[in-house]
């Protein structure tokens, strides 16, 4: 069948041909010419060298229908024009021009991507009856109407049209559509569009869907500023007021009770004379608290995005900030900031920063905290009812990830602590935007941190039930998520037997094969970051001394060591100086390492952080997509699992929960190096076991996970696995 369509259309596009070289009068016989000639460069703009225009790679309804388009659809108007014996030839060359421009609008409008293929046919029919239209001098304009915003531009600008009675009213029609089709570009578009009649309502519709995005424009001393500022709608004016004022942006989170009326501008200016923020703080998070009650009543407040990002710039600076730049400081002092916070504000601090906390100012501040601010009974069920549960699932996955979420659950009776563990594992696939999988990555890391069996054991079987129900109504995603979390949480038992890797068709992630981290030359390269405080020093200097026996020799320039293996495998071992950092000097050397690295084409497999949290971010921005071993040795690196995998996605990780310390950190760093330079694959099982028995006792081991407990990376893994899976099926 596919091979006889090319034949017979192409039949039919050289009936058309010979036709109009035959048949039409020798006047027009060259705008029939030239709209022939504008059917061939329709039928090459699919780039095949045939007669058929196939604009969809899939759908074989569209190409058919399209291509008729392109021969017989035009050829029929062709003749309809040249038969209608009430034109005369000035008339039927006004519509072969307007045919022929036509189609020349449409080869532009689909190269540049601004009309459709598959919108040939919808295009063709509209001027055939518009046509019509304009032979009884009636207006175009209900065809407009009905065309798409793509066909209507056309129309409106085709020779054949260009005195038609409705262009004016078409015009307004197709500043509508275009407004409505690009909600996110309306104001653009009215600003280019003075001649429009339906500005303000326009306007209003754009206050209530985006209002960030009418309050810049509110903002500019622009003619369409001057428009929405005098618009009398109480919305728009609302926004306008703040627009107007020199620090409008920090009125704009509570704009849904400005408007209603429940607060005040002279109420927020208040809160903004206190130097230190804190009532200002206050007052965002009690909106988001009551926000989130709406939301619960299934309300939308209007400002929750805008809410929410000035609530964590706040949070960030000063609080945050603070507590983590005083992190060498007592705790009386370091933490005097957060003192007067409540359990709810303290609680805002930790959620919407979990990636910028440090370990230490989770642990012995925000978290510690909020306890003994709630008194004694104060219970963990009362402040997430407090909050309404807002975050409640990013809380539980970072008390998880800090081994405080027994401690957590243990403040609530049983029956709702389990209550609340059953909604942490619900509906994972309802997450949407960019971040979709979030929860449920949440969801899977928090699991290798449960010790409790009773948790545990809860969490499995609410995996289970939420997978027999997405089975049971069909959900691809949902069941997609959970058998994915039902093999991983099954495999952390190993009376189950279950190989993750082979289960879930991804790279191993019990071991890692030596040969993947050789490069051409058969060295694997090692890359250290070291930082230039007394703790970076000191890290310095014991891993020169452990690596200074037989069998090793360490070379030096002025910004950074080698260490190479002299027996066995070939390891070489590139770390900067840990030179001052008041000066940026550590920076500086680590710079001009990658810069040797990369000029010599050298490229690590194998990369380790060494010093605190905070500077954990500065490692991460210089990690290579070649690494296929990460290791994160400071406190809390477990945090940091995804940007990490963001680099390289396939990376094998090694980090801590709670505090990473130089004991152990040497230990498994030295245990990993010796293992490669006696040629062996990392078999991260046995090697944990070796460090376990090393390291009996040591209380920090015990917060180090091993790659194949990284189970938030390997879900990740596991999902797009699957995803590109089913693109080829």
């Amino acid at each position: 069948m596919n091979k006889i369509l090319p034949i017979i259309s192409s039949i039919v596009l050289s009936i058309g041909i010979a036709q109009a070289q035959s048949n039409y009068p020798i006047e027009r016989a060259s705008f029939h010419d030239n709209i022939d000639n504008s059917q061939k460069r329709i039928l090459n703009l699919d780039h095949k060298d045939d007669s058929l225009f196939t604009p969809s790679e899939s759908d074989e309804k569209v190409n058919e229908q399209a291509t008729f388009a392109a021969t017989s659809q035009i050829d029929s108007i062709q003749s309809q024009i040249e038969s209608d014996k009430n034109m005369d030839s000035n008339t039927k060359i006004k519509y072969l021009r307007g045919l022929n421009d036509l189609l020349s609008s449409f080869i532009m409008g689909f190269k540049s991507h601004s009309i459709k293929g598959g919108q040939l046919t919808t295009l063709i029919s509209a001027f055939d009856q518009s046509m019509a239209l304009e032979q009884t001098d009636q207006a175009i304009t209900p065809i407009v109407y009905k065309s798409p915003l793509a066909v209507g531009k056309i129309l409106i600008n085709n020779f054949a049209f260009r005195q038609n009675s409705g262009l004016e009213d078409s015009k307004q029609i197709l500043i509508t559509k275009e407004c409505g089709d690009f909600p996110h570009r309306a104001l653009d578009i009215l600003e280019n569009h003075p001649e429009y009649k339906s500005t303000d309502s326009v306007i209003v519709a754009v206050a209530h869907r985006d209002p960030d995005y009418l309050y810049n424009y509110a903002a500019a001393t622009t003619r369409l500023g001057n428009v929405i500022r005098k618009n009398p709608d109480l919305l728009v004016a609302t926004i306008s007021s703040m627009a107007t004022r020199k620090t409008g942006r920090q009125y704009f989170p509570f704009l849904d009770n400005l408007y209603k009326g429940t607060i005040t501008f002279d109420a927020i200016d208040k809160t903004l004379e206190d130097p230190t923020y804190q009532k200002y703080y206050s007052l965002l998070v009690n909106t988001e608290v009551e926000y989130s009650k709406r939301i619960l009543e299934s309300d939308t407040p209007m400002g929750m995005k805008a809410l929410g990002r000035r609530l964590k710039d706040v949070s960030i600076d000063p609080f945050v900030n603070t507590i983590n730049g005083l992190h060498e400081s007592p705790d009386a002092v370091r933490f005097k900031s957060i003192m007067p916070l409540t359990p709810q504000e303290l609680y805002y601090l930790a959620v919407l920063n979990e990636e910028e906390l440090y370990t230490s100012s989770y642990l012995h501040g925000v978290y510690k905290q909020i306890f003994e601010k709630g008194g004694k009974g104060y219970t963990g069920d009362k402040l997430l009812m407090s909050v309404y549960f807002d975050h409640f699932k990013k809380w539980i996955k970072m008390a998880a990830n800090y081994n405080k979420l027994e401690d957590f659950l243990a403040t609530m009776n049983p029956q709702n602590s389990e209550l609340l563990m059953r909604q942490f594992v619900r509906n994972l696939d309802k997450t949407q935007g960019t971040d979709s999988l979030e929860d449920a990555v949440d969801v899977a890391g928090s699991f290798a941190s449960i010790k409790d069996p009773k948790v545990r054991n809860l969490v499995l079987d609410e995996v289970q039930v939420n997978l027999e129900h997405a089975k049971a109504t069909g959900n691809k995603k949902a069941i997609n998520i959970y058998d994915i979390l039902n093999t991983l949480f099954l495999s952390m038992d190993p009376k189950n037997n279950i190989d993750v890797s082979k289960s879930l068709g991804i790279e191993p992630v019990y071991y890692m094969p030596i040969k993947e981290l050789k490069d051409d030359k058969g060295r694997i390269i090692i890359q250290q970051f070291f930082y230039g405080d007394k703790d970076g020093q000191t890290g310095y200097n014991n891993f020169l001394a452990t690596f200074s026996g037989k069998g090793w020799k360490t070379t030096h320039t002025a910004e950074w060591s080698i260490v190479s293996s002299t027996i066995g495998t070939p390891v070489i071992i590139y770390f900067n100086k840990p030179l001052d950092e008041e000066k940026g000097l550590d920076d500086k050397a680590q710079q001009d390492l990658d810069a040797y690295l990369e000029e010599n084409d050298i490229h690590p497999t194998l990369v380790i952080h060494r010093g605190h949290s905070y500077y954990l971010p500065t490692t991460i921005k210089q990690l290579v997509p070649s690494a296929k071993v990460v290791m994160l040795g400071s406190c809390g690196g477990f945090q940091s699992l995804s940007d990490v995998l963001n680099i390289a996605p396939e990376a094998h990780i090694i980090s801590s929960r709670q505090t990473g310390t130089n004991l152990v950190n040497i230990s498994v760093i030295s245990g990993i190096i010796n293992n490669l330079r006696d040629g062996k694959t990392l078999n991260w099982v046995d090697m944990w076991k070796g460090f376990s028995n090393k390291l009996n006792g040591n209380a920090e081991f015990a917060d180090y996970v091993p790659p194949y407990n990284n189970l938030g990376a390997v879900f990740l893994m596991a999902y797009k696995k699957l995803q590109e899976k089913e693109e080829k099926e």
